[in-house]
């Protein structure tokens, strides 16, 4: 009876892993033709270096593909999360400009300029004031909600940077040539949603067949 069992379970797995799908497709972002496309949040301080740099806006790679809702054993069946976790203050910007995080993971903002930032967010997801630290030192916050989290420094008017906290681990950032790859799931109808800091975002139904792969190709 127990080598049945065993059996059945191994064929079980098997069925499931033989049925997974993914979704794959490209990315394309409109090309902005002006520098002068500058996030500015609020009146705050002036700058205290120099050169400080500019993040570049329309980078493909800043978008962020997911999906949004998935029963729990397959979002819990989903490979481990090991993508970025620090968002660092660097030549009076914040580096990288996005970044994207599953549920209840702990981003660092570690300072790494030879001046004072003040790192700060009032995003409903997650509303924080880091207070003011020198270079060398960094603070953490964990991300205990999904949504958009906006982050800005409380010195330096023009820095500005997007933490985008997703609800499960299925989700993407494009490669340079603006094609993604999401992780296998099983057959079924999901919400295919994409999102850009530069570019209105938008979200399609997409059906995972119970055999093969689907190619869903993003235009923003």
């Amino acid at each position: 009876m127990r080598i049945v069992t065993i059996l059945a379970l191994f064929l079980l797995a098997s069925v499931t892993t033989a049925h997974a799908g993914v979704i794959r497709g490209t990315v394309r972002v409109p090309t902005l033709t002006s520098e002068s496309h500058v996030f500015q949040p609020y009146a705050g301080k002036a700058s205290s270096l120099p050169g400080h740099a500019r993040p570049p806006r329309g980078r493909v790679g800043d978008a962020v593909i997911s999906i949004d809702a998935l029963p729990s054993d397959v979002a819990a069946a989903l490979p481990e999360y090991k993508g970025a976790r620090q968002l660092a203050q660097r030549d009076q910007s914040f580096v990288p400009r996005v970044v994207s995080v599953p549920i209840g993971t702990e981003v660092d903002f570690p300072n790494q300029d030879p001046i004072y930032h003040n790192v700060f967010s009032v995003s409903p997801p997650a509303r924080f004031d880091l207070g003011k630290y020198p270079r060398g030192q960094s603070r953490r916050v964990r991300m205990a909600k999904a949504g958009l989290v906006k982050v800005f420094c409380d010195i330096h008017s023009d820095m500005a940077a997007f933490v985008v906290v997703l609800p499960n681990r299925a989700f993407v950032r494009p490669n340079d040539d603006g094609t993604y790859r999401l992780p296998e799931l099983p057959p079924g109808r999901y919400t295919l949603t994409w999102w850009h800091p530069d570019f209105p975002g938008a979200k399609r139904e997409v059906v995972i067949p119970a055999s093969g792969d689907v190619n869903v190709d993003v235009a923003f």
